[in-house]
């Protein structure tokens, strides 16, 4: 008799459920011992650590395969140009609203205003080495103009050594193009090592995922034990807006943007990617969850391969919802916090550059903090109030990568409604 396999996302819930429920029973009675300090510092963190790193490693041979094929598959600049000037508009759309929902709600709630000074200074002075870390880097990078350019690597080598993602899928764009108007059987060779290095950074990234349940596991447990629920119980206002704004964004407007924009029940798309959401959520990184939202798009919403592989690749970096409403909500909690009262100029200034924000930050861990310094620094918000929110903003990284994925996905169901697949069936209709 032959036992059935429990399916991976299951797994991954299941790694999730233990090790957030191990976590808050151990800082419960031994949050203090010396045996959990061993414990998180040589087992549990070096096993959720290598699992990230081995994702990494893998995410620029894959996202540069991936984008060189999704843009090579496309057969014609016209359909390039359609499929690219969708994916932009969808962005903007969805990322206006979610930043103008984001602070619909801290305008509402007003969650700054009841926070304690002096808990406020305690967390402060708990994160001050990583605060100056985040605003020096923040006032040292590049912005305007000039991160436009740098957009455009002058050795992408460089640029992939020094994660710089939205250089290198610039250099994968372009090779795309070339790809596209190059007909030689020397321009169809290349194309074929590329569809290799796909193939083959998908096959190691299937061996690298079975680890999953377990590094899930020892992320969460690390999380709890250490920090338990103070933190988001000191921070509870906060918290409870970012969360709220989230929710309503990822289960009303997708829900809305799938039904009338992507042909899609909202059902069976939420179905379709639980894999996916528990990735996100546990890794805290769009990057790092490419690759098993790659496999969704294709395995679990059946769609149009050349569509998924360019949507979600550029989406990774440049379609990030969630990390712009976070950012907005964060910037406005900040202002009301230190007594800054924010004219609706100013406000709709925070609102355009959340949603360029969006577009720019990296997809990794925390990637959007040096970000929300530099919009606080324009708006007179003391940067360094940013330290208030580091005892929570892991866990609502979580939560707005898992609402950054959606968003992609989303993307990938409306840029891919009309599209014509060469390689499979055409986009079921699941209305």
């Amino acid at each position: 008799m032959s036992r059935t396999k429990i399916p991976l996302h299951t797994q991954m819930a299941i790694g999730f459920a233990a090790g957030l429920i191990g976590g808050l029973v151990v800082h419960f009675f031994a949050a203090d011992a010396r045996w959990l300090e061993l414990f998180t510092t040589y087992v549990t963190q070096p096993v959720g650590q290598v699992f990230l790193r081995l994702l990494f490693m893998l995410v620029i041979p894959l996202l540069f395969s991936a984008l060189v094929m999704g843009v090579a598959e496309m057969g014609d600049i016209r359909s390039l140009g359609r499929v690219g000037w969708k994916t932009l508009a969808y962005t903007v759309v969805v990322s206006s609203i979610a930043v103008a929902l984001g602070m619909f709600m801290v305008n509402v709630f007003h969650p700054g205003g009841g926070v304690d000074p002096a808990m406020a200074q305690r967390l402060l002075e708990e994160g001050a080495g990583r605060v100056q870390g985040i605003v020096d880097g923040a006032r040292t990078s590049a912005g305007g103009m000039q991160l436009l350019v740098q957009i455009v690597p002058d050795n992408v080598f460089r640029a992939a050594a020094s994660n710089d993602i939205l250089a290198v899928m610039f250099f994968a764009l372009m090779f795309g193009i070339g790809l596209v108007l190059t007909h030689t059987p020397g321009a169809t060779q290349v194309k074929s090592v590329v569809e290799g290095l796909f193939d083959i950074s998908m096959t190691l990234i299937n061996l690298v995922i079975r680890f999953a349940p377990w590094a899930v596991a020892c992320l969460v447990f690390n999380l709890a034990a250490l920090f338990g629920w103070d933190l988001l119980i000191r921070l509870g206002a906060y918290v409870a807006v970012v969360v709220g704004a989230l929710a309503i964004h990822q289960f009303v407007v997708f829900s809305l943007v799938l039904k009338v924009a992507g042909g899609m029940s909202p059902r069976f798309f939420f179905r379709g990617i639980q894999e996916a959401m528990v990735m996100a959520f546990s890794t805290a990184s769009s990057n790092a969850t490419l690759p098993t939202a790659l496999k969704v798009a294709e395995e679990g919403l059946k769609l149009p391969r050349k569509v998924s592989r360019f949507v979600l690749t550029i989406g990774a970096t440049a379609n990030q919802n969630g990390t712009a409403l976070f950012e907005g909500v964060t910037v406005l909690f900040l202002a009301q916090f230190f007594g800054v009262d924010l004219s609706l100029t100013q406000q709709f200034v925070v609102m355009l550059v959340c949603i360029l924000g969006g577009i720019g930050t990296a997809g990794v861990p925390a990637g959007s903090l040096p970000v929300i310094a530099m919009i606080c620094g324009m708006v007179g918000v003391p940067p360094e109030g940013i330290g208030i929110i580091l005892g929570v903003d892991r866990f609502l990284d979580m939560c707005r990568t898992t609402l950054n994925v959606r968003g992609d996905l989303v993307a990938a169901v409306v840029v891919s409604r009309g599209e014509k697949d060469d390689d499979a069936a055409a986009l079921p209709a699941q209305v």
